[in-house]
């Protein structure tokens, strides 16, 4: 079982590391605002898998990915919130340009929990990872719901851990990124991934 839980962390833990929506809009949200609001996104991003968690061990989240209109509704709110989001670090970086110093350049409006609980609640993959992947990984010597309940434990927490991590050495190098030339090639790059995460998720299939 041990053996088990700790093959599952290792994937999780891979997946967790590779570069996604959530990763663009923490640095987006820490480049511009600062360590803090950096973690405070993170929380909501964590918050988000943990309602993805409940709505799994529950069975919407399995309805969802079987439902081609559930899934569209959902990748699609999530594609124009990432767009929205995009656009702002686009216009962020105009702005950026009228000022002496990027310290000066206002910060992106909106509670930072609540946009990180969007942009992870409204990534319909999410449903797909948790309710085809998951279970493959859940240890046997567990009930399936508490086996899938102590994964997506172990996935929220190494998100923490994860990007936590990142927002803080990102807070080591702000005073390069608070640097107008810098911050606006920031926010530029940061826009055009986040809106191509968003055509990315809005193409996206079950």
């Amino acid at each position: 079982m041990f053996v088990q839980f700790l093959a599952a962390t290792g994937v999780l833990a891979v997946l967790t590391m590779v570069p996604g929506p959530d990763m663009a809009v923490v640095t987006k949200r820490a480049i511009a605002s600062g360590w803090q609001d950096g973690l405070r996104t993170v929380g909501g991003i964590a918050a988000g898998l943990l309602i993805w968690g409940v709505l799994t061990v529950i069975g919407l989240a399995a309805v969802l990915a079987a439902s081609a209109t559930a899934y569209t509704i959902v990748k699609l709110s999530g594609a124009v919130y990432l767009g929205f989001l995009g656009i702002q670090a686009l216009l962020q970086s105009r702005r950026s340009r009228s000022v002496a110093s990027a310290v000066n350049v206002p910060s992106p409006s909106g509670n930072p929990w609540r946009t990180g609980l969007v942009s992870n609640v409204f990534n319909p993959k999410i449903a797909v990872f948790y309710t085809g992947l998951l279970p493959t990984l859940a240890p046997s010597g567990f009930s399936p719901h508490l086996g899938m309940t102590l994964l997506f434990l172990i996935h929220a927490t190494l998100t923490l851990v994860w990007l936590g991590s990142y927002v803080l050495v990102l807070a080591k190098a702000r005073a390069f990124f608070e640097k107008p030339a810098v911050r606006r090639t920031s926010d530029r790059i940061t826009g055009v991934v986040l809106i191509g995460f968003g055509v990315e998720v809005a193409a996206s299939r079950p």
